[in-house]
């Protein structure tokens, strides 16, 4: 993708720039953080959903994605994605078929990512560092499904929040015993070295069982955040409201 190859953002991290370069990257990147604004301002009560973009349907993580989409969305929760195929497509496709609210924020690669059929808006940003912050801004919980790299940086990324509370304690869901088993021996191994400490341990819950998953995002979320006070869209802006 000739557009990604030269990107400015690698340039960007490179070191240090112009001011006038500097400038106008900053300038690229409040774009596309008000682009998610505007996307995703009036969403509502939502739940992300992180996992692999690699599992195709009929796969046991991709139709764990579907059922979780589905009876998340059942409670009154948006689901959000990163937008692309795999378990984000499926857990967007579950939300669909439960006629709840399915969005993703996609993200620019050099093999294209195109958005998933499955979403009802959707905002495409360039810049990994702001589609994290996006994915986290709107949601009151976060369910990660097997993935790769990515999707292992926006668990640990929402744990660091939490435990450093930068965000509330929201629920956070890490599913798959088996696929993860090694991953939850490691923070056995980090409690045991002191780098982190047995509560750290509890700031997620790890299981296959969806109904427990789903019960456990309800009983952590529902009180505080189902019926938040919503802000009104202003037509002048050209704003709406999602529903479902």
């Amino acid at each position: 993708m000739e557009s990604f190859k030269k990107s400015d953002e690698h340039i960007f991290l490179a070191g240090p720039l112009s001011r006038k370069e500097e400038f106008l990257f900053t300038l690229k990147v409040v774009s596309d953080f008000i682009k998610g604004f505007r996307a995703f301002h009036f969403l509502g009560p939502c739940i992300t959903v992180f996992g692999s973009a690699r599992f195709k349907e009929g796969h046991p993580h991709y139709e764990a994605a579907k059922k979780i989409g589905f009876e998340v969305s059942k409670l009154g929760f948006a689901i959000m994605t990163g937008g692309g195929p795999g378990t984000m497509e499926a857990a967007n496709r579950g939300a669909k078929e439960a006629n709840g609210i399915s969005v993703g924020c996609n993200i620019v690669l050099p093999e294209e990512q195109k958005p998933n059929r499955y979403l009802d808006r959707w905002v495409t940003i360039n810049y990994f560092f702001v589609r994290k912050v996006l994915l986290t801004k709107y949601s009151h919980g976060f369910i990660v499904m097997p993935g790769g790299y990515g999707t292992l940086d926006e668990f640990f990324e929402s744990l660091t929040l939490i435990q450093t509370q930068k965000i509330k304690q929201f629920p956070v869901v890490l599913i798959g015993k088996e696929y993860h088993a090694d991953l939850y021996r490691h923070f056995q191994d980090m409690i045991s070295s002191g780098t982190i400490e047995a509560k750290d341990a509890e700031l997620f819950l790890f299981t296959d069982n969806i109904e427990e998953a789903v019960a456990y995002i309800k009983e952590k979320t529902f009180n505080k955040y189902i019926n938040k006070k919503e802000v009104k869209p202003m037509k002048w802006l050209w704003e709406k409201r999602l529903k479902n």
